[in-house]
């Protein structure tokens, strides 16, 4: 069951079509770059998101199957709107490895989250580089990753590998991204009830 629009959110959506014309995209491709424009404000996403429908009809699948999200941060979880999420990166397991390994807690909660998912979830990544990094040395068999992470250090090559990668992938070419960024890619698919 679809939410109802409050007026303010039906006006936003307004503003951003007359300011970006995102028309000429397909249904999830649109529906998640004007959530993306809409959360961040920023009409740049426009040009710098890396959208394939098919990747995304496939991840609206693996949702519409209850299949398990992986997120990298909790602020991510935070973001996600009416969906659990799987985040080990306060796990004290996490903290260990990464101390062990010389690698980050968002790197190894990752690892974690995903021996918990199994093969066909669909990841998240908004906050770390190390963690979209971690994902592609596992190649896991996701449904979709949304990667997104933010950042100077690392943001653009960690993105830019998950492109040549060949895993299912939304992405963006910039430093551009974070939590919310994020979040509002996936609650995009979330929230359509048809592909």
């Amino acid at each position: 069951m679809m939410r109802p629009v409050h007026p303010i959110e039906a006006e936003s959506y307004r503003r951003l079509s007359a300011a970006v014309d995102l028309s000429h995209l397909p249904p999830l491709s649109r529906a998640v770059a004007e959530r993306i424009i809409h959360a961040s404000g920023d009409t740049d996403y426009a040009g710098d998101l890396v959208l394939d429908e098919e990747t995304l009809g496939s991840g609206w699948e693996a949702l519409r199957a209850d299949r398990p999200i992986v997120v990298d941060a909790e602020m991510v979880a935070a973001g996600v709107t009416g969906a659990e999420t799987i985040c080990r990166v306060r796990d004290k397991a996490a903290a260990d490895l990464a101390a062990r390994r010389g690698t980050t807690r968002s790197a190894e909660g990752l690892r974690i989250a995903a021996g918990v998912a199994g093969p066909g979830a669909v990841y998240v990544i908004g906050n770390a580089p190390t963690a979209l990094e971690a994902l592609i040395d596992l190649y896991p068999e996701p449904a979709l990753v949304i990667g997104l992470p933010v950042g100077w250090v690392g943001a653009v090559e960690a993105k830019r590998a998950l492109r040549d990668s060949g895993l299912p992938a939304l992405s963006n070419r910039g430093r551009k991204g974070g939590s919310a960024v994020a979040a509002a890619a996936l609650n995009a698919l979330l929230s359509r009830e048809v592909a």
